[in-house]
């Protein structure tokens, strides 16, 4: 190849026409390109999981944090005796908290739950329930 053909491929940059020497610099440019941008991928996905770590930490501590009025409540359980002409129902709207329970529907299969009924209308006179209760109170 004359070199006027040579001149002219280089300056169009026509790999068939580098020497040795220009082909291995150009790999080592690419090889080292490609390593470059391998580290800032590393970077990146290291900063991104640091960053996730720590505002999963700061939410979890703003999460768990109670304000200085907070007043705990203690679960407690009560007997209470059937009367005639009472209903779960009856019973159970006495000591419902709307705060611990979604409903009183809720709060009733608890009650039945707890003394093992199957249905909330199975109650007799003379019967003793257990009902559970919330208070500030510690005992």
């Amino acid at each position: 190849m004359s070199e006027a053909m040579k001149i002219a491929a280089s300056l169009y940059n026509d790999p068939r026409y580098f020497s040795k020497s220009e082909i291995r610099i150009r790999n080592n440019k690419i090889r080292r390109s490609k390593i470059v941008r391998r580290q800032y991928a590393f970077l990146l996905l290291t900063v991104s999981v640091l960053l996730f770590v720590i505002f999963f930490n700061m939410a979890t501590l703003v999460s768990d944090a109670q304000s200085d009025t907070y007043t705990p409540e203690y679960k407690y359980y009560k007997s209470v005796s059937v009367y005639v002409g009472d209903s779960l129902w009856n019973i159970a709207k006495d000591s419902y908290s709307e705060d611990h329970y979604k409903n009183i529907e809720s709060y009733i299969n608890e009650i039945c739950k707890i003394n093992n009924l199957a249905d909330s209308s199975d109650i007799k006179a003379g019967e003793s329930l257990i009902i559970p209760y919330y208070s500030t109170e510690f005992r």
